[in-house]
């Protein structure tokens, strides 16, 4: 390896792109083969850039597709392509004026992907493909088992660095080098007997998968970039003559330079910064006592460059939490392991992994790309995002602003979905920062994924509107927006507004009952005693005392 060179998988495209279900039985390499040669026919609508209706015609008539999953794994794709704020609202300002379904097909047939990116994030999807086989040989298990996620105290565990998800991502890369790089050759682009041609543009397309460096990760450098530096192409098999690179030696260097992502997460949990971002709850005091452990905060902001800023919360238990923070902004969040707590992250985020939370409330700044749930119980999650998926958890209601539908995947049960019903000063800000727009809202039109979901058993369903209360986020903060961004549906304004002609009723009864002044006195003792009763017996006494937290702050 050259002295400062380093190359890494890069962890959005696997995280938030693959799909955690059995991907579909056309997307083998076999068929990504056909896929390949037939788009280069299609010349302009094929390629370089594919088209959504040729994508939609491969789809539904060559791989047998539904419309709505040819559409799905094309969004999903466009969902990590680097757009614009300004190009993601002009998108949402043409899908919120299509009338009709025509309309919003016109709208997608005039969208485009680089082909052969979309090629690498399709092949990506067999990641998750399930081999009983494989699994037995491999780890000796008899059923197929995930990583388990890693410990943010960095402390050793049995299944030791293997457990991190990065690694699975090196592993599966490097398992499938040669398959990757076949998707990116030239049919007939043979360089001799045993050897191919890969172009430039291919191994450009190859960066969506692979990052790189050349100052000892300090700043990032395209995997093309590399490629051609002058020092590097003989290892790299570029040819100045021929303008390409030769399969075989160009595998061989990207195989023996692949390494360990040094902004990924275990290196946050091992070099990145503790953050002492405060936190309160009624029991806090008495866990410290007891020698419980505090929540953990760590980040990498402080070295890593755009697009690679994670920040890690763990543990926060019995407690609430709110930070509205340039740390935060443009950040890949994980939250994991929290119990029991109230967590507010007011920024404009990239992307929120959420895992193993229980009874948890979350409320999230507008994030960029997607959120992911997984393995949760009894979490409250609300949020406007781009995507939200779901998988493994239960007892869970979502309230969403979200210009895709919602993907409900395996393992799920008892899960609400319900319209966004909050706002903060400075959301629309937000929101603009990250390109989502208030219209359309696909909140209640999920996409049920997987083989476990059953045709008259829904996993899941729409809050009813006796349950809808609004939500209000109970920090005040400089800003401009004074209401829930695109409004309420009408059921559950219509809703809101009965319940409270019904307070006014009742407020209007007890005034003119013509109680005396012992009387008065009486009655509001036993409301105040059973409200306090309330509170305790559902959890939100905790919630309130945890809201001695100052305001968020825009520090770091």
């Amino acid at each position: 390896m050259a002295a400062g060179l380093s190359m890494w998988v890069r962890p959005e495209p696997f995280n938030f792109g693959a799909l955690q279900i059995a991907p579909h039985p056309k997307l083998s390499m076999h068929y990504l083969k056909k896929v390949a040669v037939y788009a280069k026919t299609k010349k302009q609508s094929g390629y370089p850039r594919m088209s959504y209706n040729t994508w939609k015609y491969i789809a539904c008539n060559k791989m047998g597709m539904k419309e709505e999953d040819a559409w799905l794994y094309f969004e999903g794709f466009d969902l990590l392509c680097e757009h614009s704020a300004e190009e993601r609202l002009q998108l949402a300002e043409k899908f919120t004026d299509s009338r009709s379904q025509e309309e919003t097909e016109k709208v997608k047939s005039q969208l485009s992907v680089s082909t052969l990116q979309f090629l690498l994030y399709l092949f990506v999807q067999q990641i998750y493909k399930i081999s009983l086989r494989v699994s037995l040989v491999a780890s000796g298990e008899e059923w197929p088992m995930r990583a388990r996620s890693p410990d943010i105290e960095g402390r050793s565990s049995g299944v030791g660095a293997k457990s991190l998800d990065e690694n699975a991502h090196l592993t599966f890369v490097l398992n499938n080098l040669n398959d990757i790089l076949q998707l990116l050759v030239e049919t007939d682009s043979y360089a001799g007997a045993n050897d191919m041609l890969i172009s430039i543009p291919a191994v450009e397309a190859l960066g969506f998968l692979i990052s790189g460096s050349l100052d000892r990760s300090r700043s990032l450098k395209q995997l093309v970039d590399i490629a051609l530096m002058q020092h590097v192409q003989s290892k790299s098999g570029f040819s100045k003559i021929s303008q390409t690179f030769s399969f075989r030696t160009f595998g061989s260097w990207l195989r023996s330079n692949l390494g360990n992502n040094p902004y990924g997460l275990s290196a946050c949990i091992t070099s990145g910064r503790r953050l002492s971002w405060p936190t309160s709850g009624g029991e806090t005091s008495e866990r410290e006592d007891s020698g419980s452990k505090r929540g953990r905060i760590a980040t990498n902001a402080q070295y890593a460059p755009s697009g690679c800023k994670i920040v890690i919360i763990s543990q926060v238990c019995k407690q609430t939490l709110a930070k509205c923070s340039k740390t935060l902004e443009d950040a890949a969040v994980k939250i994991h392991r929290c119990h029991f707590a109230y967590i507010y992250l007011l920024s404009p985020l990239r992307s929120v992994n959420i895992e193993k939370c229980r009874h948890s409330t979350i409320v999230l700044g507008a994030v960029q790309t997607t959120v992911h749930v997984n393995a949760c119980e009894d979490v409250t999650l609300i949020t406007p995002c781009r995507r939200l998926s779901v998988n493994a958890s239960t007892l869970c209601t979502f309230h969403l602003l979200t210009s895709t539908r919602p993907l409900i995947l395996g393992g799920n049960d008892t899960i609400t979905l319900a319209p966004y019903h909050t706002f903060y000063a400075v959301l629309e800000e937000h929101m603009a920062k990250a390109g989502i727009a208030a219209t359309p809202n696909l909140w209640d039109q999920p996409l049920c994924l997987g083989p476990d979901h059953q045709v008259g058993r829904p996993v899941w369903e729409l809050m009813p509107t006796k349950e809808f209360f609004t939500f209000v986020i109970p920090y005040t903060m400089e800003g401009l927006t004074r209401e829930t961004p695109g409004g309420l549906p009408t059921k559950y304004e219509r809703a809101l507004s009965q319940r409270e002609r019904s307070i006014q009723s009742w407020q209007k009864t007890v005034k003119e009952a013509g109680l005396t002044s012992e009387q008065r006195k009486e009655f509001q003792s036993l409301v105040e005693a059973k409200f306090q009763a309330w509170l305790a017996e559902s959890g939100h006494k905790r919630e309130l005392d945890g809201l001695v937290t100052p305001s968020p702050s825009k520090s770091s």
